[in-house]
């Protein structure tokens, strides 16, 4: 005969006036945490209390009960309710529903009621918004009645809206909370399909390489492209934007690589047709243009623009103001927020005045021409001025002799150790004199400057300074004046254009845009005419001779590896200058990245960058990794390491061994690049060349795991927020 079991009687539940009840001290809560009593008291104002409070009778000394009830588990709800009676909004004797219990322990009660509580699984809670937000709440409406911000209903909303297949592979604890708010990047479920099964056979994938994956082809805003023409525009004609609502995304993503560049080009047509207008021979119009295209090319000098008497006095009134303002508060450790604008404010429009435009001559800018493109900061660059050797006019003959001419017959030769100068062979003995004054002949010419050549080569060797001056003067000839032949030293220096070996990205560089910008201004100051040119050398003081001497130097430096001609001699002696100079090429700028190394070297190569940078744990995350994704991730991992390829190396300097791993596989923070140096002339050196002062050159201006099956995962989106 089959026992019956016991029914279950459940404990009664009623309503008990508020003032009839208190807390006890039963109740095993004692830290505060959640939501708080505020937001539960409006919570509660809004949809009346939702959860039965749990009270014991109080008994008096005989057992009988005094009317009183005492709450082991709900207190939260009752401080809730105390608040909202001390505002007047709810009664003293309103009734409040409870469950009456009577037998067993109160701790018991209080501790179960928290214990056997399971907590909301985030994917729940993305589907509980979605449902709010379909039946017609808005953002607003949804972030107001939880006491959340409007941003993190958006990020709920984004979640809910990923792939069913991803959403289910979360549930299942396939996927962690971080990847599943990185795949939200794309918000198209196909796309993010396709990414997932790419990714899930692998044992674990950043985040960041997956946010990649589903950008990949996609502008970043960013990007020169997108800045040159501009979110707006860009929008407005019809493309799309992708944004990360999870971590910053710096404007997020231009879907339309296609209309990107279609906007681009209108728009660096219409601004060339704008140079064309100005009159110029030629205008070369593309948004990237290789370092180094002005190879080859003169360029032009022409004048700047004069202020005219109103801008004069404008741009003394705004200097009168900021040096007014930045003197009454030079002694304040912190600008306030109104003056820290103003002063920015006159700064910007004191450099306006600065950066006049140049006025070229009419008959030259017919020979000559420009470029217009785009610069690494997506401004409009318009280069004009520069003359293809082609268009150059011919060189007219002089009208009058030089002094002490001398023919192609009687050139001078001599030898690299030789003590003597060796004379053009013998002419022709001249007639006898008839009393006329004749020019003296080429022969003797030859012999006389034979003999001025040997005392200026003896007296130069005692002369350190003229010497290091005299190779100054021939080598700026060189570098900034072409055709130039205002030098009577033979000395050959040329400047091997790297832009044409197609490094990637080189033009917009901090290297290249310093040493540009350093060129510039040594250009700018030295004379127009090379006639000129060693008479404001000779102005120069030894510092600012020193800089210039130091960049001329420098622009002869070729230490490219050329596979047709190796050079091993040169690139030692490279080795031994970078030495002499202590290069630090991660200090210069130069990082790993797919783009200039990790994609293009073997999956070893890549693997050993890695366990040079961060050891053997980092290496161990990448494997099983086609290369594509290994180079992402790898260049994630190399980010602020430092790590440079052999070619890149400094023999003698000290390579930082790699940094210890965590178990989840968290780096070192990382390093700051050092500033880079520049020694292009100060503006007391240009007043030197221009006739006046003696400045020296001065530097130029121009998310871990969480568990998401629990409560900390609904805490880590908002973390994210």
């Amino acid at each position: 005969m089959t026992k019956t079991p016991k029914k279950i009687a459940l404990s009664p539940s009623r309503d008990i006036p508020f003032n009839k009840l208190v807390l006890s001290q039963a109740n095993v809560r004692r830290i505060k945490a959640g939501v708080s009593i505020e937001e539960l008291a409006e919570d509660i104002a809004r949809r009346t209390l939702l959860q039965s409070l749990t009270v014991r009778p109080i008994l008096d000394d005989q057992g009988g009960e005094t009317g009183m009830f005492e709450i082991p588990a709900g207190g939260r709800r009752y401080r809730a309710l105390e608040l909202l009676v001390k505002q007047k909004r709810l009664a003293k004797t309103a009734p409040v529903p409870c469950v009456v219990r009577e037998g067993g322990i109160a701790e018991e009660d209080s501790l179960a009621e928290n214990i056997q509580r399971a907590p909301l699984h985030p994917l729940d809670q993305f589907h509980a918004f979605q449902a709010l937000r379909e039946k017609g709440q808005s953002e607003e409406e949804i972030a107001a009645a939880f006491f959340v911000s409007p941003a993190m209903v958006r990020q709920r909303l984004r979640l809910a809206a990923a792939s069913p297949k991803l959403l289910d592979a979360y549930a299942a604890d396939e996927m962690t909370l971080d990847q599943l708010m990185a795949f939200t990047v794309n918000v198209d479920p196909e796309r993010q399909e396709q990414v997932f099964d790419r990714i899930r056979q692998s044992r674990f994938i950043e985040p960041a390489a997956i946010r990649r994956m589903l950008t990949e082809g996609a502008v970043r805003a960013g990007d020169k492209r997108a800045v040159f023409v501009g979110l707006e525009a860009y929008v407005a004609a019809g493309g799309a934007v992708m944004t990360d609502l999870f971590q910053s995304d710096n404007g997020g993503w231009l879907q339309d690589v296609a209309l990107v560049d279609r906007l681009v080009a209108e728009k660096l047509d219409s601004e060339g047709d704008a140079v064309r207008a100005e009159g110029w021979k030629w205008v070369q119009v593309a948004p990237d243009l290789p370092y180094g295209h002005v190879y080859g090319l003169r360029r032009l000098r022409g004048e700047t623009q004069p202020l005219s008497a109103e801008e004069a006095d404008a741009k003394a009134a705004l200097q009168a103001e900021y040096d007014r303002l930045e003197q009454a508060h030079a002694s304040d450790d912190d600008l306030s927020e109104e003056v820290d604008r103003r002063l920015g404010e006159l700064e910007t429009a004191l450099a306006a005045f600065d950066n006049r435009p140049i006025r070229f001559d009419p008959d030259e800018v017919a020979l000559a021409g420009a470029f217009v493109s785009v610069d690494g900061d997506g401004r409009l660059r318009v280069e004009r001025g520069f003359v293809h050797p082609e268009d150059e006019p011919p060189i007219a003959a002089s009208a009058e002799p030089e002094t002490n001419p001398v023919s192609a017959a009687a050139a001078v030769s001599a030898g690299a150790d030789a003590d003597v100068i060796a004379a053009a062979p013998a002419e022709p003995e001249e007639p006898e004199d008839d009393g006329v004054m004749k020019p003296i002949p080429d022969k003797l010419t030859t012999e006389l400057t034979a003999h001025r050549t040997l005392a200026l080569r003896q007296a130069l060797g005692e002369r350190p300074d003229v010497a290091f001056l005299s190779a100054l003067h021939a080598m700026c000839l060189k570098l900034f004046y072409r055709y130039a032949v205002d030098s009577c030293l033979d000395l050959q220096l040329s400047s091997v254009s790297v832009g044409e070996r197609g490094a990637y990205g080189l033009g917009n560089t901090e290297l290249a845009r310093r040493l540009d910008h350093r060129h510039r201004r040594w250009a700018a100051a030295l004379p127009k005419e090379p006639q000129d040119l060693w008479q404001a050398l000779t102005a120069l003081d030894h510092d600012s001779r020193e800089a210039l001497f130091a960049h001329c130097v420098a622009l002869s430096v070729n230490a490219l590896f050329d596979p047709y001609n190796r050079r091993p001699r040169a690139l030692a002696h490279a080795d031994a200058l970078a030495e002499a100079l202590d290069l630090d090429m991660a200090a210069a700028g130069w990082e790993a990245t797919v783009e200039t190394y990790l994609g293009r070297v073997t999956k070893a190569r890549i693997l050993a960058a890695v366990r040079d940078a961060r050891g053997d744990d980092a290496v161990r995350r990448l494997e099983g990794m086609k290369k594509g994704e290994m180079a992402e991730t790898a260049e994630t991992l190399l980010a602020g390491a430092g790590w440079l390829p052999e070619s890149l190396r400094t023999p003698g300097r000290v390579v930082a061994s790699p940094p210890p791993t965590a178990p989840d596989g968290s780096l070192a923070p990382d390093q700051t690049a050092a500033p880079l140096e520049s020694n292009a002339p100060s503006a007391d050196a240009s007043d030197h060349l221009a006739g006046g002062g003696d400045g020296a050159p001065r530097e130029g201006d121009d998310r871990p795991d969480t568990s998401e099956g629990s409560a900390d995962g609904v805490a880590r989106l908002a973390a994210a927020e």
